[in-house]
């Protein structure tokens, strides 16, 4: 992928008004069925043994989103098509496609302000060009949000931790404002489990449990998250899906 990527971009955000909204699932009202209890003569029995109360199931604390993608539990991510990209669920999965060169399509799933936090994804690797790029958007400012920080890997194995701000040029913060090669990312895997780090001024980017780069800025301490596709400069297939999403808080 070359270095001219991160200069000029074609960007289009899916992220639709009704995006604000939290998906709230719950249980609907349902009116109490009344007991009668009638009077008997049957004697009563004084060695009923007492009823063991069940585990309440235990929460993690430091959960802040969770979301497989799956029908019934999806969050509010947005999608849409255009003749650009697509942006849809399939499968069980967040489906990112695009059909335009030099190309970014970004989806949130609400306008929340989060501040040191840890994200993890499943890109699904759908027979995707070897130059397509994806990972995590953090910190993205609003309303302006051309200025955030963002993480990328290719199935090249290739990757860039990056910072970007309005009317500027994105500045790699890695490798010296290049694109970086790494072995521990696997050429062309079926799929890769991403991780990144975004807060107490350190970003750091892991591959399938490993950890592949870690810089420091404290540019911007808070802010929104995106899942991200981001398209070489000769479109052949840009066509990844995105499962197992989940964000908790840093120590």
């Amino acid at each position: 992928m070359r270095n001219n990527f991160k200069i000029s971009l074609a960007i289009v955000s899916l992220a639709l008004g009704a995006l604000a909204c939290q998906a709230v699932t719950g249980s609907p009202n349902v009116s109490a069925t009344d007991v009668v209890v009638e009077n008997t003569s049957m004697p009563i029995n004084t060695d009923i043994p007492s009823l063991t109360q069940p585990e309440e199931p235990s929460v993690d604390s430091n959960m802040l989103l969770d979301d497989d993608f799956a029908v019934g539990g999806r969050t509010s991510w947005g999608t849409g098509t255009d003749a650009d990209s697509a942006v849809e669920y399939v499968d069980d999965a967040l489906n990112l496609q695009i059909f335009t060169g030099n190309y970014v399509v970004w989806t949130f799933p609400n306008e929340t302000s989060y501040d040191n936090i840890h994200m993890e994804v499943t890109v699904i690797n759908n027979g995707t060009d070897s130059d397509t790029a994806f990972g995590f958007f953090c910190n993205k400012q609003y309303p302006i949000d051309d200025s955030r920080y963002y993480f990328a890997v290719t199935p090249n194995g290739q990757y860039a931790i990056a910072k970007a701000a309005l009317a500027l040029d994105d500045v790699f913060l890695t490798n010296n404002n290049d694109w970086a090669d790494s072995d521990l990312i696997a050429q062309d895997a079926p799929s890769y489990r991403l991780g990144a780090d975004c807060g107490n001024g350190t970003l750091t980017l892991y591959v399938d449990g490993q950890q592949i780069a870690s810089v420091s800025d404290s540019t911007y301490t808070s802010g929104g998250i995106a899942l991200f596709a981001w398209s070489g400069e000769k479109v052949t297939t840009v066509d990844v899906s995105f499962d197992d999403f989940m964000m908790t808080k840093l120590p």
